[in-house]
Parts: C-alpha cells; sequence; structure tokens
C-alpha cells in the first residue's frame, strides 16, 4: 500500500516538474515572481530541467549517467533511449547490466554493506544515524529494497563506484576572482562588454578532466566543513603541508570561506558514475574574492585526487566534468560577469 501512494505521489510531482519546466521556458530569463529566489529565473530553469528526466521529457538531460564504459571499467551499460529514461514509461524488456565495483564491495569505512547482508537495514528518505538518505529532490522510491534513481534508468544497477544506497551527497566550492591586467584593473571581454571572471579548477586524476574541486561530505559533516576542506586539499595540496604551513592556509581559509556566499546549485547531478541504484547529489556553493587578495596569499598546489589547478577564465567554451560547466554558468550570470559572445546565449537552457 505505501509503494503504491509512494509511486503515485512520485508521479504527480514528476508531472508538475514537467510541467512547470514548460512554464518557465516559455517565459525565457524574464522575472517570474511566483517563482523567483535570490537567483535568476535561469536557476529555477536548470533545477526543473535536471529533474524532467524523470518522464524523460528532455532528451539532453541525463546523458552522462548512460554513458559507457563505466568509469574505472570496461563494463557496457545497457543502452536507454531517450524515450525509455523515465519510470513512468512501461519497459517490460528492461535488462541492466549489475555492477558494484571491487573497491566498494571490499567494505571500505565510505561504503555501505550490500543490500543483501542481514546486519544491514538502511533507513531510505531519512537522516540514517550520522549518514543522509534524504535526498535534496525529496522522496525517491524503494523497489525490492534498493532505492530508485530519480531521474530514470541509467541501463545499470548496483553501484558503481558510489559507496551509498541511493543519494551520494557532495560538496563542490566554486571559488572566483576577477581577471586583472599588470596594473590591477578589471579586464573587459571586447565582445560582451562584461568583466572576465576566473575559478579555480582542477584536473581530475581519475578521468583527466577539468573540473571544480569538490568531494564527498562525510557522515556528520556540515556542508561549510566539507567546502572548506575539500577545497584546501586538491587545490591547496593541504594534506601535505607541515603543522605551521597548515595553520596559514586555514587562516586564509577561514578569510575565504567567512565571506558571504552564494549557493549556486543544490540537488541531483547528471554524472557518469550514478546507477540505477546510487547517485551523486551536490551542493555547488560559490565564494568570491571581490579584490584578490584573499587568493594572492595562497599558492594553487595540486593535492588528493587532483592532478592540476590553476585559474580558469570563465566562459560558454569551458567543458567540466560532469554538471561542472552548468554551475559555473550560473555563477556567471549572478556574477554578470562575461560568458558568451553571442548576447542571446545568457538565457538558453543548458
Amino acid at each position: 500500500m505505501a509503494g503504491r501512494f509512494l509511486g503515485k505521489a512520485l508521479a504527480t510531482v514528476s508531472l508538475s516538474l514537467a510541467l512547470v519546466s514548460v512554464t518557465v521556458r516559455s517565459y525565457g530569463c524574464r522575472s517570474i515572481p511566483a517563482y523567483r529566489n535570490s537567483f535568476s529565473s535561469c536557476w529555477f530553469h536548470l533545477s526543473t530541467s535536471t529533474m524532467s528526466g524523470s518522464n524523460g521529457s528532455k532528451e539532453n538531460s541525463h546523458n552522462k549517467a548512460r554513458t559507457s564504459p563505466y568509469p574505472g571499467s570496461k563494463v557496457e551499460r545497457s543502452q536507454v533511449p531517450n524515450e525509455k529514461v523515465g519510470w513512468l514509461v512501461e519497459w517490460q524488456d528492461y535488462n541492466p547490466v549489475e555492477y558494484t565495483a571491487v573497491s566498494v564491495l571490499a567494505g571500505p569505512r565510505w561504503a555501505d554493506p550490500q543490500i543483501s547482508e542481514s546486519n544491514f537495514s538502511p533507513k531510505f528518505n531519512e537522516k540514517d544515524g550520522h549518514i543522509e538518505r534524504k535526498s535534496q529532490n525529496g522522496l525517491y522510491e524503494i523497489e525490492n529494497g534498493r532505492p530508485r534513481n530519480p531521474a530514470g534508468r541509467t541501463g545499470l544497477v548496483g553501484r558503481g563506484l558510489l559507496g551509498r544506497w541511493g543519494p551520494n551527497h557532495a560538496a563542490d566550492p566554486i571559488i572566483t576572482r576577477w581577471k586583472r591586467d599588470s596594473s590591477g584593473n578589471k579586464i573587459t571581454h571586447p565582445v560582451s562588454g562584461k568583466h572576465i571572471l576566473q575559478f579555480v579548477a582542477i584536473k581530475r586524476k581519475d578521468c583527466g578532466e577539468w573540473a571544480i574541486p569538490g568531494g564527498m561530505v562525510d557522515p556528520g559533516e556540515k556542508i561549510s566543513a566539507t567546502l572548506k576542506r575539500e577545497f584546501g586539499e586538491e587545490a591547496l595540496n593541504s594534506l601535505q603541508k607541515s603543522s605551521a604551513e597548515k595553520r596559514e592556509i586555514e587562516e586564509q581559509l577561514h578569510k575565504l570561506f567567512s565571506q558571504e556566499h552564494l549557493v549556486i546549485y543544490k540537488g541531483y547531478v547528471d554524472d557518469p558514475r550514478n546507477t540505477d541504484n546510487a547517485w551523486m547529489e551536490t551542493e555547488a556553493v560559490n565564494y568570491h574574492d571581490e579584490t584578490g587578495e584573499i587568493m594572492d596569499n595562497l599558492t594553487l598546489e595540486a593535492g588528493d585526487d587532483a592532478g592540476k589547478v590553476k585559474w580558469v577564465d570563465i566562459s560558454d567554451k569551458l567543458k567540466l566534468y560532469a554538471s561542472h560547466s552548468q554551475f559555473i554558468k550560473l555563477v556567471a550570470e549572478k556574477r554578470d560577469a562575461h560568458w558568451s559572445e553571442d548576447s542571446e546565449a545568457d538565457c538558453h537552457g543548458v
């Protein structure tokens, strides 16, 4: 009974999201008072479009979660056409591949046991001890004891490289500054006429793609602590520093992360590691060093999961890991910075 009720509830939510997404697109990026928050209406468009894959209604969403081979393996997903991504679409012959990486099955502290283990009784859709099993996108369904990806089918069941059944929570710190010339003046893009914004990017060791430095939220850890820790480890190599150097880095990071910040995005992420039963969610937060003085006292140095680190000019030409280009676009819009040489592109869906 509970399963049928939850299924109906999710169907209603999915339909509502699809209708809202259509409504927002019809308005473009004009102000929509009923849905406005501290961000532009483009932010609302992204958040609804990201989840519209539940109905298979948006062809360019939920793509990376269907790519093969699965990261770090030779495993090929079962192919899922756009029109059959949504769980509401009946597909009796759906036969996804089962895969959980050996590194996850080995039982590290950051990973759940297998669902079949008798002493494992996870509390899905709620706080489970120190582990957050709530989704930032609301309730998700449980089928045969396994949580079901709220964005739709991926062609693969199990957990892949992800440790948790259901949502795997991450945090992405987007550190920005204005690009300046040798005299300290902000540089303006010659076509758009807007100032150029830069952000700290890392090159991931696992896939070689450029990305926002970020990582998983530890059980019981506050998002703010994760953001600061991950930036220090990946962009400043804090794990390899002496005690004195760590104290100096901590002081500068405290100044940076104590400033007013913008929560750019919270929710499901179209990630190549996602499966039908485990998926990535993140909170992307922008910390802006307006004068650049704080970051001038910090030397970028790749560490932990990062192979390289550098300041990158923000524009629509960026090719980044997972959904990171979308997050960077939102930062540019909010800061009224240069994004595209096409003046019409600022309000197009991403």
